[in-house]
């Protein structure tokens, strides 16, 4: 079998409503599926991490400067693919676009060895140490309006992701310390006292912002305190957790093994959350995961993204391992984004339906049992969506 074309489609739709995190609003939701195929007639799916321009520059990277190197090649043989590509491209970037580039091949690589041989992912990499994970519902995103007025929306979004059935949620802050803790209290009243709250802060503030929101996020008793710190920061994170009760998480944007060598020998994270559409795919976060357990540090994916990307994860979270073991292991859980977002929920021929599992299994999420990814994306609706970058 032969690789014989990669196909980027970068699909796009206008928002119902403006929404922001800590570092810019966007009006459009954007996704980056990747399409392998092959001779035989055999199709891998794949996703790279990255909204808007970020996304239209990626679709070159990945047809005009993967696929020449990949062209004629076993899709089989996925490590060294993955290695050729790295290789070639590592004087032009150990991480970013280009990686994520490559996350988005190599996803759709494994998804052609499951085709083939039958088997989901999660048999391919190992087996499902769980049927079902939880499922934690994020929103509460920033929007531009008053922090009184935003808390109480807070308030609001928050009560309803707990009714959904969520076994947790978290929420975005970023207009600065003060303002932040506001809307956190505001969170925390939703849910109220014994419902676990996370807060993301995407880099937004500097090691002392970072402390002042920290020691108040002790005291609403949130479960973690994500990115609180530019991710170039590392010493910021180790005085963050050697200080703060709170969790510390991160690695959404670390890139590759030994980016992820650095961050976890540095004792920054308590929590690990890589993004498998980002860090390098299948076969570079199976790497990072054997060493975030190595370094005992518990692993709950970042998923932001299409169908493709749920599913992804859903197969990775199932093949997880618990650590340390025992009877009442800790557990994974898998990120789900509660606004609007079309590419998760009807891209596919046959949906995932995410938020009717939750409420119908007590908060969890069935793992797909069919080849590969086990699922199949809608060409009618990627057809109606893709625009050209």
């Amino acid at each position: 079998m032969k690789i014989t074309r990669i196909i980027s489609h970068v699909l796009q739709y206008d928002m119902p409503e403006v929404l922001g995190y800590s570092q810019q609003y966007y009006d459009r939701r954007t996704t980056h599926l990747v399409e392998i195929q092959t001779d035989e007639g055999v199709t891998g799916w794949g996703e790279c991490f990255g909204p808007g321009n970020v996304a239209i520059a990626n679709k070159s990277i990945v047809e005009k400067v993967i696929q020449p190197m990949v062209l004629g090649l076993d899709p089989l043989d996925k490590d060294v693919i993955w290695h050729k590509v790295y290789n070639l491209l590592r004087d032009h970037g150990q991480g970013g676009m280009p990686i994520q580039a490559l996350s988005g091949v190599d996803i759709a690589l494994w998804d052609i060895t499951g085709k083939i041989s039958g088997l989901p992912l999660h048999k391919l990499v190992g087996g499902a140490h769980r049927k079902s994970v939880p499922c934690y519902g994020y929103g509460m995103m920033l929007r531009d309006e008053p922090i009184s007025h935003l808390a109480s929306r807070f308030e609001d979004e928050a009560a309803k992701i707990k009714a959904m059935g969520f076994t947790a949620t978290k929420m975005k802050t970023g207009f600065g310390p003060k303002p932040d803790v506001k809307l956190c209290e505001a969170v925390r009243r939703g849910v109220g006292d014994d419902f676990p709250f996370m807060v993301d802060a995407n880099h937004a503030y500097t090691t002392s912002d970072a402390f002042f929101v920290g020691r108040a996020l002790e005291e609403l008793d949130a479960y973690w305190f994500e990115e609180p710190v530019a991710p170039e920061d590392m010493e910021g994170y180790r005085e963050l957790r050697a200080s703060l009760k709170v969790n510390i998480s991160g690695g959404e944007a670390v890139f590759n093994r030994w980016a992820w060598r650095s961050l976890l020998e540095n004792r920054g994270i308590d929590i690990a959350q890589p993004e498998v559409c980002a860090l390098g795919g299948v076969s570079e976060y199976l790497r990072v995961l054997a060493l975030c357990h190595a370094h005992f540090t518990p692993v709950v994916n970042h998923v932001w993204g299409s169908a493709i990307a749920v599913a992804t994860n859903l197969h990775l979270l199932a093949a997880m391992p618990a650590i340390p073991g025992g009877l009442h292991p800790w557990e994974p859980m898998l990120e789900f984004d509660t606004t609007d977002n079309k590419f998760r929920d009807d891209l596919l021929t046959v949906p995932l339906e995410i938020q009717n599992q939750v409420k119908a299994n007590n908060g969890r999420v069935m793992i797909p049992t069919g080849p590969g990814l086990g699922v199949e994306p809608d060409r009618d609706f990627i057809d109606h969506y893709r625009i050209e970058g």
